[in-house]
């Protein structure tokens, strides 16, 4: 598949390392592509470079890697992506009440927010349950740690899914975009554990089943 890759930092980065060499033509969509670090993470896998809306454009799905703060005009700013595939794994995350939480959530969720933004994509939600190094490699971890998807649009769940299985994950289909508004708050429960709890980072959920 054609993946483009929107945003650098560290989910963008683990995703495009944890891709590289699985068959994808990967194209990192970055406003900057002279920062050393873009280089050294285009030299290491392999990965093209564009504008964000060219490399949203020319690709079958479009990865939104971004901060939320900035999401929102980020987003609007890629353009008609009508009939791609657009993977959310972002958490709406900020400060609430002096501590970090989800600015969102009940009612709606991050995922519907930005299927609004981009009216007629396919979006997905998923790869936002865990943190960035679990998504770069995960073969060390006893169990094959799990990801939960939902969307609307079941080929463009497929598509997800099965970049998932390349990063590495077991791919769950939780339901209908609506489903985000679940897997964000489960999302937060990995970073309290993580980070506040003091489980450290290279850990997953895995689904177990008996036989």
């Amino acid at each position: 598949m054609r993946v483009a890759i929107i945003g650098a930092g560290n989910v963008g980065a683990a995703i495009t390392r944890g891709l590289a060499g699985k068959g994808h033509q990967l194209v990192l969509g970055v406003r900057d592509p002279a920062k050393p670090e873009v280089v050294a993470l285009t030299a290491a896998t392999g990965a093209a470079v564009a504008a964000p809306d060219q490399a949203a454009k020319g690709a079958d799905v479009v990865v939104l890697a971004l901060p939320w703060r900035v999401a929102e005009a980020a987003v609007r700013a890629l353009g008609d992506l009508t009939g791609k595939v657009v993977i959310d794994c972002m958490n709406p995350l900020g400060m609430v009440d002096g501590a970090l939480g989800l600015m969102v959530g009940h009612t709606t969720s991050g995922a519907e927010m930005v299927q609004g933004w981009l009216p007629g994509a396919r979006v997905v939600k998923t790869l936002n349950q865990v943190g960035a190094e679990i998504m770069a490699k995960n073969d060390h971890l006893p169990h094959r740690p799990v990801q939960f998807v939902a969307g609307d649009d079941t080929a463009a769940k497929e598509a997800a899914m099965a970049l998932l299985r390349d990063l590495g994950f077991e791919p769950l289909d939780a339901g209908g975009l609506a489903k985000a508004r679940l897997l964000e708050p489960f999302g937060m429960v990995w970073i309290n554990q993580a980070i506040l709890r003091g489980k450290g980072r290279d850990w997953a959920f895995a689904a177990v089943a008996g036989q």
